[in-house]
């Protein structure tokens, strides 16, 4: 579908992050290539250094996953200051997007993309280098660790490299809970350890409440979620974030994490997830728990705004806990990310505009009261003030405890361009079903794992 955000800004409950969310990517072509071989080294850099907008008229075509406020509310303020730029956007699930990818940046280039797994994309020349963006705002005076994720060496390896994306901020998981529903069953305080989850989603259920209504169906495999939070409860981040950078010998099935499928694979059989999970999307996630059918879900900052205003004063948030009360916490967190086509008309437009959401003040407001997570950009940057009893800032200060921990972690959901789609939604959807084991689910994902890296 197409629009321009001037028509029509309205927000939506967003689909996914991501994410939640985020990248990678593959090759380190030359530095001073341009749009026409683009096609063949992915390095496209710009042709004079402009980087910014111009002053003629200019239409950014965006193709983004449906559903998420804060791109309409940024593109739109975007517009208020930059009268001569139009945003034409496209949106599709993110599930569409990731099997959509190639094709869309080869045939139909956008300037602005939301960015499944990077490594192919780059391999095949098909995203932006924005190492001369980079030097030209200043982003690599930014904290290293906003960019590392979307930087990529010359083996195909994340962490170094050029720079083949930007996030439009960084987001967060954890668990949402209804906090009058909480109340109801004697849960006045987010529970300190694993033991103390399971307690509260037993006592929901003993009340008739649901605990809850994850989303499972269609194309994406919202478990995913919790069993990537289980798996930072049972162990280290690090083994994780191997797996998804494709470090070389890195499992995923790994014996913490087969007792964290384990666990998930108790939650399933308990009853404590929806008995139609596996054709809820995304929406009718939501929309039930903004309802207060359920008692908490497992999900993303970036639904922050949105439960403030449409939950205000009835919705809190908790990091999945551990396994003993004090021990450290993980989340997957990682830059909404997003990059433009080695194709595109308006490079350097859209590379400014990159620039402007992280360092526009008004665009960090929109980023932290829409988005609920926090903006990328300079350790000093501008920050609004936030309440923190509300939602955003319970997730905002839940974001600096995982930053204390080291706890971040890439999403699993990330680690090849097929992974999601083709293994864990399937996979997970055979669990919920009773139809896979728990070590079955990991077996299989690792497999199709290796025939993706090594094919």
């Amino acid at each position: 579908m197409s629009r321009s955000t001037g028509r029509n800004a309205a927000a939506a409950t967003s689909l996914f992050l991501a994410s939640i969310l985020a990248l990678t990517a593959c090759s380190a072509p030359g530095a001073d290539s341009t749009a026409d071989d683009a096609a063949d080294d992915g390095a496209t850099t710009a042709a004079d250094g402009d980087w910014t907008c111009g002053t003629d008229d200019v239409t950014l075509d965006a193709y983004l996953e449906t559903g998420f406020p804060l791109s309409a509310a940024l593109f739109e303020e975007f517009e208020k200051q930059y009268p001569n730029v139009t945003f034409d956007v496209r949106e599709d699930q993110f599930a569409v997007i990731t099997q959509n990818a190639p094709r869309v940046l080869a045939d139909n280039p956008p300037d602005l993309m939301r960015l499944p797994q990077m490594s192919d994309l780059v391999g095949d020349g098909l995203l932006y280098n924005l190492d001369e963006a980079a030097a030209h705002f200043g982003w690599d005076e930014w904290p290293a660790s906003q960019l590392a994720q979307m930087r990529v060496d010359d083996e195909g390896r994340r962490g170094d490299g050029p720079l083949y994306a930007m996030g439009k901020n960084y987001s967060m998981t954890g668990v949402f809970y209804n906090t009058e529903l909480a109340e109801q069953i004697g849960i006045t305080e987010p529970p300190a350890t694993l033991a103390e989850l399971d307690d509260m989603m037993q006592k929901a259920k003993d009340a008739g409440i649901t605990p809850s209504d994850q989303f499972n169906g269609g194309a994406t495999g919202g478990l995913a979620f919790p069993l990537q939070l289980l798996m930072a409860s049972y162990g280290s981040v690090d083994p994780i974030n191997d797996w998804t950078f494709q470090k070389p010998g890195a499992r995923i099935d790994t014996e913490d994490n087969i007792k964290a499928a384990e666990h998930l694979k108790k939650w399933i059989d308990a009853g404590y997830f929806a008995d139609d999970i596996n054709s809820l999307d995304y929406s009718q996630m939501m929309g039930r728990f903004i309802d207060g059918k359920s008692l908490l879900i497992f999900n993303g900052d970036w639904e922050s705004g949105n439960l403030d205003t449409q939950m205000a004063g009835k919705a809190g948030f908790f990091l999945m806990p551990p396994l003993e009360e004090g021990g450290k916490v993980g989340a997957m967190s990682a830059p909404l990310t997003f990059g433009i086509s080695s194709k595109a008309e308006n490079p350097e437009c859209a590379a400014f505009f990159f620039d402007w959401i992280a360092t526009n003040d008004e665009a960090r407001t929109i980023a932290v009261e829409i988005g609920g997570s926090h903006p990328m950009g300079p350790a000093d940057a501008f920050m609004p003030e936030v309440d923190a009893d509300s939602v955003t800032g319970q997730t905002l200060a839940a974001g600096a405890t995982i930053a204390d921990d080291n706890g971040a972690m890439e999403f699993i959901a990330n680690a090849t361009g097929a992974i999601y789609a083709k293994s864990w939604t399937p996979n997970l959807q055979k669990l919920a079903a009773g139809e896979q084991t728990a070590e079955g689910l990991l077996t299989a994902v690792q497999a199709d794992y290796e025939n993706d890296v090594n094919g």
